[in-house]
């Protein structure tokens, strides 16, 4: 009986290759961000209803109405004539790890374009519930009218960079179809 060979480095190595190594985590974030981005821009429809979309869905994301952001963002594709899909992926620009500090920079935005002076929670009135009301409302009012300063902001950002970007993508891929 002869010597077996080692051909791969599984078997080197003495796992059995029967289960994939695990990706790091930056490869995998990589390839699921790559994943969604193609399939936002293989979707169906003109690239202007695509990127109309996908923009009021960004715009809807910057507003701090958690679990209903889609719906507001579906809802304004209706009106503005969007792709209702590119819309919720749109929303997606908040998530966890970025609702701080957009909330945050929209909140301080806000404070900004009103005039109020920076707020800390150290000067909130909490001396009765009518104090903590207005508080409440100083609080609200700024960071909703710094939401939609920056929504409308980014929303136009979004629009003409994924405009720029399907359009693109729609001219590689009819260049390769008839090549």
């Amino acid at each position: 009986m002869g010597k077996r060979l080692l051909h791969s480095k599984t078997e080197q190595s003495g796992r059995s290759g029967r289960f994939p190594q695990r990706q790091s985590l930056h490869i995998r974030v990589w390839r699921a961000v790559r994943y969604w981005w193609l399939r936002l821009l293989r979707l169906q429809g003109t690239p202007g209803t695509i990127a109309r979309g996908f923009a009021v869905g960004a715009f809807a994301g910057f507003f701090p109405f958690f679990g209903l952001q889609t719906i507001f963002g579906v809802t304004l594709a209706i009106l503005f004539r969007g792709n209702k899909l590119a819309a919720a992926a749109g929303t997606w620009i908040s998530n966890p790890v970025t609702d701080v500090p957009i909330f945050l920079f929209n909140f301080k935005v806000g404070q900004w374009l009103l005039g109020w002076d920076i707020i800390t929670v150290q000067q909130l009135q909490w001396s009765s519930w009518k104090a903590i009301a207005e508080s409440g409302k100083m609080v609200s009012a700024a960071l909703l009218f710094g939401c939609l300063v920056m929504g409308s902001i980014v929303a136009i950002g979004v629009y003409f960079l994924s405009l720029w970007a399907i359009r693109r993508w729609q001219k590689r891929q009819s260049r390769r179809r008839f090549s």
